[in-house]
């Protein structure tokens, strides 16, 4: 054969990678203007844009608001705009629970799973329904205050209000983006450059990071651009659609590619060599060290090689500490079969957003933890909607090691099935924000599991007396360190004061949004004579919180670090001048819509204090 002709070969494929790269990657400017794309890609055939917002909310993992209100709440995403363009805090927005990295510097936090995919860093996440299904051409999203939380954008080929369930599920990234810093808090329209998909959608889940923001991020609305028919690029030189080709490129490099890995699960066909190279003279722990510095799909890659690394990489050693919800949108049953084997030993266990729509079955988890349960002391189950009565049953007997259980968000548990968790007598933290739980069933916790450190019931609305369960407390939890009771709408000051003489190692307690707690009854004096170890005090929108109340927490808690007393009229910058010349280690100090602290007090205590972050909201 001619020289000329692989030439020519190397040529044209080098020729096809440019327009691939140019079709994936085209410019901001571009993706934002249909007449751009029609006039550089024209569509064939062409088809008229259909503009939606989004109709319904269907899922997230968490919101600063109540489960009884619209304000701040992720269901306020439904619809045409409330605020935008206008810049600010406003109730009519969706907001989520936290923001910064204040949340990772208290008694509460969490150590973090390792082997993590550095391209995995969401926090949070919503999902919404457009009425119609469409190919999407642009992603519209209505930030209104302290924008860039956003990280990607996902599209689902199933149809919500279909009514026949899809035999396959696929989720893909349109976008995917580093957490950044966007130099302001004004509101802007968020339009990133969107990758072609080859199914219509009508279902878009949005993913955030909050790490790097000064504040609650604020999102208003999300607008759908699409077209019905599939758009296929007109180039002149080429008809290749180029989403067609080599999918997984990037599914792999934003961290979701699991599409292939249960096939890589189940190889056991390995190559034959005659040696192992150097790999026969480093030590098995030294071997074991170097591997576990690998991601999952990482490690089932690197088992196909040869045998002694599939020995290796198969071992249970490996995988003492497992998250696998980077991976949430391809773990299904036949995952966690291929997984039984090598989790035989396993401690750590994150199956959060995991398993939703039918992709974890009731029996398939159980099936793995009867054989993977016996040594787990953590797992993480925030947002498992698959979970019911038959589950908890399970981890409550195949898991008799447990400490740590997080159940976060799963607010499809109902309310009788929680009674099983007061069976694991050893957990130290337990945390059932957002869930169905019941009086009775909290009682039963309480009375039994009188090792717990660390208790969140924010938003837990079906406890009808607080006060009772803050009783139960103080008199069976000796050992707490932090408590969450946000948006807790019926203790009084009867309850703090069981808690407080019952629980003084509370280092952590948030009090945010609980509107039947008076400071004129002395119930936060109260909570400051008799926590002194207290580091986190949120007293979020009371607004009878008062100077003696400061005094008080500046004479008695000198290790407080983190102070929220938003929405309060009645503290002057005295008290807060007192608290901070006394409280040495404080960092964090929420003033926000309190009416005597202006932005000039902001300024003067900022200059006088500036290891702290004083925040000052506003609404414009």
């Amino acid at each position: 054969m001619s020289p000329v002709f692989p030439m020519l070969t190397v040529l044209s494929m080098f020729y096809y990678m440019c327009l691939r790269r140019r079709a994936r990657t085209a410019t901001r400017g571009e993706m934002n203007s249909r007449r751009a794309i029609e006039s550089n890609t024209r569509a064939l055939p062409i088809n008229v844009e259909i503009v939606q917002y989004a109709k319904e909310v269907l899922d997230f993992s968490s919101h600063y608001g109540s489960e009884n209100s619209m304000s701040y709440t992720m269901w306020n995403l439904a619809g045409i705009p409330n605020v935008y363009p206008s810049s600010g805090d406003f109730t009519q927005t969706a907001v989520f629970r936290t923001y910064g990295t204040w949340w990772d510097h208290c008694p509460s936090s969490r150590l973090p799973f390792k082997r993590t995919p550095p391209t995995f860093c969401s926090q949070d996440y919503v999902e919404l329904a457009f009425e119609e299904p469409v190919y999407p051409t642009a992603v519209h999203i209505l930030e209104t205050y302290h924008p860039g939380a956003v990280v990607r954008i996902l599209a689902c080929s199933a149809n919500p209000y279909s009514q026949n369930p899809p035999a396959e599920v696929r989720w893909e990234i349109l976008w995917s983006e580093a957490p950044t810093k966007v130099n302001g808090p004004q509101a802007r329209q968020f339009t990133p450059c969107i990758k072609q998909i080859n199914f219509p959608t009508n279902l878009i889940r949005l993913e955030v990071n909050s790490s790097l923001l000064d504040y609650y991020t604020e999102l208003d609305a999300v607008v759908l651009h699409g077209v019905k028919e599939r758009p296929v690029l007109s180039l002149k030189t080429s008809m290749i659609d180029m989403n067609d080709i080599d999918e997984d490129e990037d599914e792999e490099k934003y961290g979701c590619g699991m599409d292939t890995l249960n096939k890589e699960f189940s190889i056991v066909t390995l190559r034959e060599w005659p040696t192992n190279g150097y790999f026969d003279k480093l030590p098995y722990e030294l071997i074991q060290l170097i591997l576990s510095h690998l991601t999952v799909p990482d490690l089932c890659r690197l088992a196909q090689t040869c045998k002694l690394l599939y020995q290796h990489c198969c071992d249970p050693l490996q995988y003492i500490h497992l998250s696998l919800q980077p991976y949430w949108a391809r773990i299904n049953d036949t995952s966690l079969e291929y997984l039984q084997s090598r989790c035989t030993l396993i401690q750590w266990l994150n199956l959060s957003w995991t398993g939703n729509r039918g992709a974890i079955s009731v029996s398939g988890f159980s099936r793995f933890l009867k054989v993977c349960g016996s040594e787990l002391v953590r797992l993480e189950l925030s947002c498992g909607h698959f979970l019911n009565e038959t589950c908890l049953e399970v981890i409550t007997e195949m898991c008799p090691n447990l400490q740590e259980l997080n159940l976060s968000s799963c607010d499809k548990i109902p309310p009788q099935a929680f009674n099983h968790i007061a069976k694991v007598g050893s957990l130290k933290r337990l945390i059932l924000y957002r869930t169905k739980v019941e009086q009775t069933a909290l009682l039963s916790i309480l009375n039994f599991c009188s090792e717990l450190q660390h208790l969140s019931l924010g938003s837990c609305v079906m406890i009808e007396d607080y006060d009772l369960i803050a009783s139960m407390m103080g008199a069976k939890c000796k050992k707490l360190r932090s408590l969450d009771l946000w948006r807790c709408k019926n203790i009084t000051e009867s309850g703090i004061a069981e808690l407080a003489s019952g629980c003084q190692l509370l280092e952590e307690l948030d009090l945010g949004w609980c509107p039947t707690l008076q400071s004129s009854t002395g119930c936060f004096t109260n909570l400051a004579r008799k926590l002194p170890n207290l580091q986190k005090l949120f007293l979020t929108a009371n607004r009878s919180v008062c100077d003696t109340d400061i005094e008080e927490l500046a004479a008695n808690c000198t290790h407080l670090r983190q102070l929220d007393i938003l929405g309060t009229r009645m503290v002057s910058p005295a008290s807060l001048r007192k608290l901070l010349e006394s409280c040495k280690d404080l960092s964090l100090l929420d003033v926000s819509f309190c009416s005597q602290i202006d932005n000039r007090v902001v300024l003067e205590l900022n200059a006088n204090f500036p290891n702290v972050f004083i925040k000052k909201s506003f609404t414009q």
